[in-house]
């Protein structure tokens, strides 16, 4: 396996399934606490949509969050502990779905709302989704993504796209062999939109209330008429 890969991430979540779901479970994540949770959850019941589905939904914490409002949620993810866990906490309906896999033919109905809440670290699987959005969208409907400010998370090293290696700083030790990720310019993010039929219609940027540092990028996107 190539150390720096998408099939990498799958091995790396499929081995910290426990320590993550626990994690959420016990709010041990400070900056979600703080203001990316209710971020996403803002931005998604700003459109007064039916539908959602939810892309990368890990133990199903945002699909419980939007069921709980009235939503109709769907999650997906590819590592089936994490699918299980959502399942046993029930509301919402959960599939095990790897990203490559994702299509009008694999899922079925389309989506008022297809969201990836901090769930979109690959490179050629993130494309795929891109590629596929257009098809498992309502007219009218919006692709919402949440992940790291590129500016926030760049660090030391050159802003350009490109691989980078994981850490688990600040969790617990119960976490193993951290995820690679794949770094890209708000440029690139914007243009991965365009490039598959979207209209990227807004742009959002959350703050740290306690440091005044930005945290995360939203975007929203919808299909091109």
């Amino acid at each position: 396996m190539e150390a720096l890969s998408d099939k990498r991430i799958l091995d790396s979540w499929t081995k910290n399934v426990s320590p993550w779901a626990k994690a959420i479970q016990e709010k041990k994540i400070e900056s979600r606490n703080l203001v990316t949770d209710q971020a996403i959850v803002n931005l998604i019941s700003s459109f007064h949509s039916n539908t959602v589905l939810d892309i990368g939904c890990g133990e199903g914490w945002l699909v419980r969050e939007l069921s709980s409002l009235g939503l109709s949620v769907t999650g997906i993810d590819a590592v089936k502990g994490l699918v299980d866990i959502a399942i046993e906490h029930g509301k919402g309906v959960f599939h095990v779905l790897e990203y490559e896999k994702i299509s009008s033919n694999t899922l079925s109905e389309k989506y008022d709302i297809a969201v990836c809440n901090f769930s979109l670290l690959g490179k050629e699987s993130v494309e795929h989704i891109f590629n596929a959005i257009p098809e498992i969208l309502n007219d009218g409907g919006h692709f919402v993504i949440q992940t790291l400010h590129p500016h926030a998370s760049c660090d030391d090293a050159p802003y350009v796209d490109g691989w980078r290696e994981g850490s688990w700083n600040g969790f617990s030790k119960e976490f193993v062999d951290p995820a690679p990720w794949y770094f890209r310019t708000l440029e690139s993010w914007c243009d991965l939109y365009i490039k598959s039929g979207l209209k990227l219609n807004k742009i959002e940027e959350s703050v740290n209330p306690h440091t005044g540092k930005v945290t995360s990028l939203l975007m929203v996107g919808s299909v091109a008429t």
